[in-house]
């Protein structure tokens, strides 16, 4: 117990230099893989699986290394998956080929997923009360900064030591992530360590085989074998996982915990946050250089305006809920936010310059930032000490998930939309990535159609966050006497849908 609370700064730190890290190695190896294909000779798939291997490999095992966390212990998890993510980078750093490049990506990921789901449930252990709202709300803000630069300064590793060196750095980075880890304290349930090995293949088997599908889908094509044949299996072992949870002595995911209604708000609030986001941080780049005629330099400025208020919204919040404002209005009004600047986003024009989209950016920007400085504190609240770290790879998981597929789907989307008015789908996927070529009649006409499958989208995406604000709304009603005080303070007696057995309390180890 003195562990727990001698070092919880030094604690606070580690977590969020792997917050910080992580996501900007997600983001910013999409610079590197020119270079990659160049130096490595590879292209297509092999090339691709360079990104997909990390991000499918992190999303899919999120959930079961949060509940191993539980079992074995939480720093245990982030230990072991700082020396994953070390040794996975370091072996990409030195790949010979393409093949082992995919292989080292993929268990780099793994080691993400340990140190993401094993960081939050650390802090959700470490902290109480306005100090976990607060050191949540930081996290919110450190993830954000590394997803937004993760481009530039994977950029400029790149450009200026080459991606070897650069996955280097990432490497360096783990080795303090793991020396870290021995000023964290070690909490795990109270429950005797037994694993749930038919959950935890059915629910890495499934996840990632649908994960799999849906970033082929674009490619291949939605009715291909290849992806319809790992769709299929996916859906089938993600059905038969929640019967093998219903036999488990000790599941992977507690099923009860699906039936607690105001986790599952916060549950829905993160899907609706990922939702909003995915078509503005994934496709307008690409729309601002091909319609609108941008550099890439001006297009990554443009793209400040929805990024600066998402960094400077999460501590906000915080004080917010610390002051006694309800979480529950808060998070609808930043969805609320969501839906209107995607609403807004529609006055989107190849003529309309970037300073144009600076009120629709900054309040889906705005909305992304307020939700993130409150959802992981508040949907940790509503779960026993023992199940932290579930809860954690769970909110993990559904948030990288949803990032997946709503990317995935707005692209498919607006190939769609503009296949119908280009009566190709080859040109129609040129286009909806920004690449409009040809004389400027054509050009001008290629990005009318861009626009107006752009403004579909953006409707279709601002009726479903509006939607969303309103279901989370509905899920965190009533019982404010009984649920945790939303001020972020103590835990509450009960829990809706938590299952009765699960009343012993958690321990907790010291550091040694």
């Amino acid at each position: 117990m003195t562990a727990l609370r001698s070092r919880p700064a030094a604690t606070l730190a580690v977590v969020l230099l792997g917050f910080l890290t992580l996501p900007m190695s997600m983001s910013g190896t999409t610079v590197a893989v020119p270079g990659i294909g160049r130096d490595l000779d590879a292209s297509g798939g092999s090339l691709q699986w360079v990104v997909t291997g990390y991000f499918l490999m992190a999303s899919s095992f999120m959930l079961v290394a949060g509940s191993l966390g539980d079992l074995f212990g939480r720093r245990r998890i982030y230990r072991g998956g700082a020396l994953l993510y070390g040794a996975g980078t370091l072996a990409s750093a030195a790949a010979p080929g393409v093949l082992f490049l995919d292989v080292a990506r993929s268990v780099t990921g793994i080691g993400a997923a340990g140190v993401m789901a094993g960081g939050g449930a650390v802090l959700a252990s470490t902290f109480e009360g306005p100090a976990r709202t607060r050191a949540f709300a930081a996290v919110g803000t450190t993830a954000g900064v590394g997803l937004a630069a993760g481009p530039t300064v994977a950029g400029w590793l790149v450009g200026g030591v080459g991606w070897r060196a650069a996955f280097a750095v990432f490497a360096a980075v783990a080795a303090l992530l793991l020396a870290g880890t021995f000023a964290m304290p070690e909490s795990r349930a109270g429950e005797r360590p037994k694993v749930d090995w038919a959950g935890a293949g059915l629910f890495i088997g499934g996840l990632g085989a649908v994960l799999y599908a849906v970033t082929r889908g674009g490619d291949a094509g939605w009715t291909s074998a290849g992806v319809l044949g790992p769709l299929v299996v996916g859906a089938v072992l993600l059905a038969l996982f929640p019967l093998a949870e219903r036999r488990a002595e000790r599941p992977v995911l507690d099923l009860g915990l699906l039936g607690n209604r105001r986790f599952m708000g916060w549950i829905v609030a993160a899907v609706v946050m990922a939702l909003g986001m995915a078509g503005v941080i994934a496709y307008l780049p690409s729309y601002l250089q091909g319609a609108s005629g941008l550099t890439a330099g001006d297009a990554g400025l443009a793209m400040l305006m929805p990024t600066v208020p998402m960094l400077l919204m999460p501590p906000l919040a915080g004080r917010l809920v610390n002051k006694g404002a309800p979480p529950r209005l808060l998070i609808t009004l930043a969805l609320t936010a969501m839906a209107a600047g995607n609403a807004w986003l529609t006055v989107l024009d190849p003529d309309l310059g970037p300073y144009g989209l600076l009120g629709p950016l900054a309040t889906i920007g705005a909305g992304a930032g307020l939700a993130a400085g409150i959802i992981d504190a508040q949907a940790m609240s509503h779960v026993p000490e023992e199940r932290v770290g579930m809860a954690s790879g769970l909110l993990n998981t559904v948030r990288g998930g949803v990032n997946a597929l709503a990317m995935t789907v707005f692209g498919a989307v607006l190939v769609a939309l503009l296949t119908g008015r280009l009566d190709s789908a080859r040109l129609a996927g040129e286009v909806a990535t920004g690449a409009l070529g040809g004389p400027p009649a054509r050009r001008e006409s290629l990005a009318a159609g861009l626009t107006d499958a752009w403004q579909a989208a953006l409707w279709g995406v601002a009726g479903l966050s509006a939607l969303g604000a309103a279901v989370v709304w509905a899920l965190l009603a009533g019982g404010a006497r009984r649920q945790l005080s939303e001020s972020g303070g103590r835990r509450p007696a009960r829990r809706d849908g938590w299952a009765r057995t699960n009343r012993q309390p958690p321990t907790r180890t010291g550091t040694a």
